[in-house]
């Protein structure tokens, strides 16, 4: 007899869970009023609540090598594209170009500094009017074909401009952990610059432009907030502050702090200025190596 009430009150207890989580499943299929649709079956938490994992404290004293280098990230290479894609903003992932513009310029989280010492801010309308290009178009008239017209076309800042990303980092052994550690001090956005020759028509690469510093630091707790496409899963994405932490792309030196504070390719150039980026990271590599004896 009570075996047979232990199965009814378990049975019972089963029917009870189950109406419930139908009710739920019902209730999240049905919006209430002021609910907004969601781009996802869940509520995504995870990630906007996401926190940067500190560094660990280093005293000037536990330092006794230093190398400070500049990287370029190419983002036009295969390993990057998490960095340059989506070039528009898709279900609540934004470019890493993207992130930084609207902290700066629309959200005003973020400073935009001068150069990579980050003792000078720009401000945020300097920044707009600064990579907003105007460009003239001449038509003829509408009222007399005879007679032309000069019509001014202002073109706004666009992420997918932005092809290649310069770090600042700097390189130091701990002897308090004893580790080798690389801590990036800042990012600078770099788009290619294009003028149009009033002959041709045609548009003339001139070279690269610097669009702002930002002190990394400073933007890594909203980096963390911002999630970098996974093509195995897309339930596990690491933030772009993970992908930096990590190290998870590729890049190559373009200088070393040296005496005659100059970049590689004012003293080497093509095949040359690729070993001696080679041996930049190789001297780093071996000073490493070479602290241990086995």
């Amino acid at each position: 007899m009570k075996k047979i009430k232990f199965i009814l009150l378990t049975l019972a207890a089963g029917l009870i869970i189950n109406n419930n989580i139908i009710t739920k499943v019902n209730a999240q299929q049905v919006l209430g009023t002021g609910e907004q649709p969601t781009a996802y079956p869940w509520v995504k938490e995870k990630t906007i609540n996401r926190q940067p994992v500190p560094y660990a404290h280093v005293r000037e004293a536990d330092v006794f090598w230093s190398k400070t280098i500049w990287r370029i990230i190419d983002l036009r290479e295969k390993i990057n594209h998490p960095f340059y894609y989506p070039e528009r903003p898709t279900r609540g992932r934004k470019s890493l170009a993207q992130i930084l513009w609207d902290a700066i310029t629309v959200e005003g989280t973020l400073n935009a500094y001068e150069s990579e010492e980050f003792s000078v801010i720009v401000p945020a309308e300097q920044i707009i009017a600064a990579n907003s290009v105007s460009d003239s178009v001449i038509v003829p008239k509408i009222t007399n074909p005879d007679e032309d017209s000069t019509i001014y076309i202002k073109s706004e800042f666009s992420a997918k401009d932005v092809k290649k990303i310069l770090i600042r980092e700097d390189w130091f052994f701990d002897k308090q952990r004893s580790v080798m550690e690389a801590r990036i001090m800042g990012l600078c956005l770099i788009k290619d610059l294009y003028i149009t020759n009033p002959n041709t028509g045609e548009e003339e690469y001139k070279g690269m432009k610097q669009v702002f510093w930002v002190y990394f630091p400073e933007a890594r707790k909203i980096l963390a907030q911002y999630e970098v496409f996974n093509r195995f899963n897309d339930a596990e994405r690491m933030s772009y502050d993970d992908v930096f932490f990590k190290r998870f792309f590729g890049s190559y030196i373009v200088r070393e702090e040296n005496v005659y504070d100059r970049e590689i390719i004012e003293y080497e150039s093509g095949l040359g200025a690729l070993l001696e980026s080679e041996r930049i990271k190789n001297d780093i590599t071996n000073f490493e190596i070479f602290l241990w004896e086995y």
